[in-house]
């Protein structure tokens, strides 16, 4: 009968504990919703970065050609890996100066917390004119992203641009190729963003070292700017691009 007491001491101590936990738990869950804001882009550089592309051209007939793209892209002063892609696609050259690709791209993001791979449609829309060494060029790229925890979502990406070939007395000129790429998400984001539609701005210059007949080297600096809630963070990259072309055996 003496312990009587020290048990109801004991069970009410119990019972204070368990409803203390659980007012815990219920303020926590508030808390923590708080604390997930919408991720950000994982396309978004930091610091200093290392562009790496390879690409592969095969003549499938006169007018179509096999496309096939390897990107690997770090960051961190070129000493992390953050991005790598593959994508291919049918080129259908459907005017002299009209070229259209649909494409599908998969693509990873190592050590990446929010998304590990994305899926992507898109279509390439490019418009090109040569007037003696110039040539203008206007790729429109129409993409769909399919991100592995995120809704999915539609970007517009707009790049104005030209080649110009420089007229150096060589058998395989070099050729100078500047353009500016804006990326517009006109319907939902699911990434963080400033607000506005126009999430990324891209600019590049670079040079074509034409190595034979068939193979070319690009050298590139590019400016990368992402629209944040913090602000524009914006990075430079340095790339390198390599490109093959399978000529189409004639019989």
């Amino acid at each position: 009968m003496e312990d009587r007491p020290a048990a109801r001491w004991i069970a009410k101590r119990c019972i204070l504990w368990i409803i203390a936990v659980l007012c815990n738990c219920v303020l926590a869950i508030p808390a923590r919703a708080q604390q997930q804001p919408l991720p950000e882009d994982p396309e978004d550089e930091k610091l200093f970065g290392l562009w790496l592309d390879q690409g592969i051209s095969t003549g499938l007939s006169p007018n179509t050609s096999l496309e096939m793209e390897f990107h690997e892209r770090l960051d961190e002063g070129a000493s992390s890996l953050f991005e790598y892609f593959f994508q291919g696609g049918v080129g259908f050259r459907l005017r002299p100066w009209f070229t259209l690709i649909p494409i599908y791209r998969y693509q990873r993001y190592p050590g990446n917390p929010g998304i590990e791979y994305e899926n992507r449609l898109q279509l390439n829309l490019t418009l090109s004119a040569s007037h003696g060494p110039w040539k203008p060029i206007l790729r429109t790229l129409i993409e769909g992203r399919f991100p592995d925890n995120r809704p999915a979502s539609a970007r517009l990406r707009f790049r104005p641009g030209f080649e110009y070939t420089l007229p150096i007395h060589t058998a395989r000129r070099p050729v100078f190729v500047l353009n500016n790429e804006f990326f517009i998400v006109p319907w939902t984001n699911p990434f963080a963003n400033g607000g506005s539609i126009f999430t990324q701005n891209r600019f590049q210059a670079g040079v074509r070292l034409p190595i034979a007949s068939s193979t070319s080297v690009r050298p590139y600096y590019l400016v990368q700017s992402v629209n944040l809630p913090t602000g524009w963070d914006t990075n430079q990259i340095i790339g390198i691009s390599l490109a093959v072309k399978i000529a189409r055996k004639t019989r």
